[in-house]
């Protein structure tokens, strides 16, 4: 029984080891709009409102006939099972319970040299948003059946020549991984959840 008390109490003593996490941010005030896409979307940068934070946002214009437009705006790699991913953007859009609209989505891509390569749906969020200006869309993911990458969507429901902007993007993965978005990184190497949420 003192064995057990003593090995009981040298556990609660040891330090408490957070996981360490990378983050990497996206405020689309440079040049970079989105890393890829699927179907037809033009993606700019806007100079004028709306803009969320800062002086610019990203512009996504559907620009196909039918389907529903992705634009890539983040890619993990370097993951393993049971990691976790965490992403969220400001959304804006003026039209409640109408197109347009757009969701925050992901799909799994297990070749690192190709952000186009597809290996399943990640699946997300499925609300839409209110429409009634910008609000804020947070998902995670949990990776799974030895997926070693992720590709970001913003998955865009709407008509052709349709509009909705993105700001103040933020993904966080487990450290060892590799975050890249658009433009402006901020990565933060190494740090608990409580060090990132601080930095921000």
């Amino acid at each position: 029984m003192k064995s057990l008390l003593f090995i009981a109490t040298l556990l609660l003593a040891l330090p408490l080891v957070a996981q360490a996490f990378e983050t990497a941010a996206c405020g689309w005030e440079g040049s970079d709009t989105i890393l890829g896409n699927y179907s037809d979307i033009i993606a700019t940068i806007e100079t004028s409102a709306p803009v969320y934070n800062g002086s610019q946002s990203l512009k996504l214009v559907d620009d196909a006939a039918s389907g529903t437009p992705q634009a890539f705006i983040g890619w993990v790699t370097n993951l393993n099972d049971d990691d976790t991913i965490t992403a969220s953007f400001w959304r804006y859009d003026d039209t409640p319970g109408a197109a347009p609209s757009c969701r925050i989505w992901g799909h799994w891509n297990d070749d690192p040299n190709d952000i186009n390569e597809y290996s399943g749906s990640a699946g997300g969020l499925s609300d839409y948003g209110p429409g009634t200006g910008w609000d804020m869309v947070e998902y995670e993911w949990i990776v799974v059946d030895g997926h070693t990458g992720f590709v970001l969507e913003v998955r865009t429901y709407s008509n052709a020549g349709d509009t909705v902007w993105i700001d103040d993007l933020t993904i966080t993965a487990p450290n060892g991984t590799t975050i890249i978005v658009p433009e402006d990184v901020v990565s933060l190497e190494r740090q608990s959840w409580g060090g990132i949420k601080a930095s921000f």
